[in-house]
């Protein structure tokens, strides 16, 4: 996963964790209610961020409503790798 943008890349880890493809389309989906993201694979994808881009974000430093969606998790990975 090392190659493309921090887009692409968070796209691929999280179709990983979430084991589904719609995450690509429906990018602003709460992926909470949507049931394909649940605290454990929340901690499993904080785990690959930290992992694929050297960036932690500890499960208390943003609201679950701040990364609930593809969009706003790719966001969040992005300001942290642009410092």
């Amino acid at each position: 996963m090392a190659n493309g943008t921090v887009a692409e890349r968070m796209l691929d880890l999280i179709e990983e964790v979430c084991d589904d493809e719609v995450i690509r389309e429906e990018r602003d989906i709460d992926l909470f209610k949507a049931g394909l993201l649940d605290s454990m694979a929340a901690i499993e994808l904080l785990v690959g961020i930290e992992s694929e881009f050297g960036v932690v974000i500890a499960p208390t430093a943003v609201e679950r409503e701040e990364m609930n969606s593809v969009n706003k998790i790719i966001h969040q990975v992005e300001i942290r790798v642009q410092g």
